[in-house]
């Protein structure tokens, strides 16, 4: 009976307060207050603190194997200084319209869980008040995307987006039984087996940002032939056409064949061009990067180490697809074109004598 006394007489104080309109409603520590617009549509008047959602970095790059923190932070205006008890939620959003989300993690005060693939690769980093950033470790190139990271106090509910991109480097790769020989499922087996994946329109699109000018037509990974233009001439499409990515649309993954541009980002030891004293062919360049503790390297490992660890020698080697190739950082006089690249022989016969590039995993 005190109790029931006890709420009416709140409900009359508060009656006096707001004669005139709708009471307002407290939500762990929210106010809010019903009013009526012009419109006769019911609306929530806002009167307390509020939350912010934010993100200094709307876009990480970072490289396949390595760790990456994705940040996300929150705070609240007027400043509190009592802790809350939030809810911190990453998705991954898995379609290219936001509608579906994959779940990430989830934590509430220092209890967290993680989901999926995910599972005991993420968690929050709480560096500061307020701090939500996800760190994800061992990066591998499903976790390229988008994730939004959602904050919940009460009915409050903010979120931000944070795109994850692959630094890496594409290139162009044809099988060694010659050009266009590869179908759509040939073509991304031969980029994995060259430690690589099939290029997104994306990437191909920023690597012709940087210079990439190629006229062979290669699968990405949706299922397009495509190939970069810097350079137009009429062996490309035409002089009078502008440059850019061409287009020959989808294709039938089974009976169209192309080349393929391969996308790497993964450099996990080291690639090195192997001193001896005598060139060796194919069978003898295998075994002496085995005497040597390591393995003869894969074509997106040379093109990782010439990227993003400047490697650069002027000795053509081996590699293990059977490919004669030397990476370039700084054009000189007898090492072919000056402008920075990993030239080529193609696949010369296996009995020629070459240097042989070998890849160590722990240098």
């Amino acid at each position: 009976m005190d109790m029931w006394i006890s709420r009416h007489l709140v409900v009359i104080w508060l009656h006096l307060l707001y004669p005139s309109e709708a009471l307002p409603r407290y939500s762990n520590g929210f106010f809010y207050q019903d009013v009526m617009n012009g419109n006769g549509n019911g609306e929530i008047f806002y009167s307390g603190v509020r939350l912010y959602v934010e993100s200094p970095s709307p876009s990480v790059a970072a490289v396949q194997g390595s760790n990456v923190t994705l940040p996300c932070h929150y705070r609240y205006e007027p400043e509190i200084k009592t802790p809350r008890r939030t809810r911190v939620k990453w998705f991954r959003v898995t379609a290219n319209d936001g509608s579906r989300e994959e779940d990430v993690m989830v934590a509430i005060g220092a209890r967290h869980r993680s989901y999926g693939g995910y599972q005991g690769r993420v968690r929050l980093r709480r560096d500061a008040p307020g701090d939500a950033s996800l760190i994800i470790n061992s990066l591998n190139v499903d976790d390229t995307g988008f994730y939004r990271c959602e904050v919940i106090d009460g009915l409050e509910d903010e979120s931000v987006t944070v795109e994850l991109e692959f630094r890496g480097v594409v290139f162009p790769y044809h099988s060694p039984r010659g050009r266009y020989q590869l179908n759509f499922h040939e073509a991304k087996q031969a980029c994995e087996e060259q430690g690589a994946t099939l290029a997104t329109f994306d990437q191909l699109f920023v690597a012709w940002q940087e210079g990439l000018d190629w006229c062979n037509v290669g699968w990405l990974a949706d299922g397009t032939a495509q190939y970069p233009v810097s350079n137009p001439r009429a062996a490309c499409g035409g002089s009078d056409l502008a440059p850019g990515l061409r287009s020959y649309g989808p294709r039938h993954q089974h009976l169209d064949r192309f080349d393929a541009f391969c996308f790497t980002s993964s450099l996990r030891g080291a690639v090195y061009f192997l001193e001896q004293p005598l060139k060796v062919n194919f069978t003898e360049a295998q075994q002496a990067c085995l005497h040597d503790g390591s393995q003869i390297a894969k074509v997106g490992q040379l093109y990782a180490a010439w990227r993003f660890l400047g490697l650069d020698r002027c000795d053509a080697g081996w590699l293990a697809d059977g490919s004669v190739r030397y990476p370039i950082t700084s054009g000189r006089q007898n090492c072919g074109p000056r402008e920075p690249g990993v030239r080529t022989f193609g696949y010369p016969p296996r009995h020629q004598k070459h240097g042989v590039y070998c890849y160590k995993s722990h240098w």
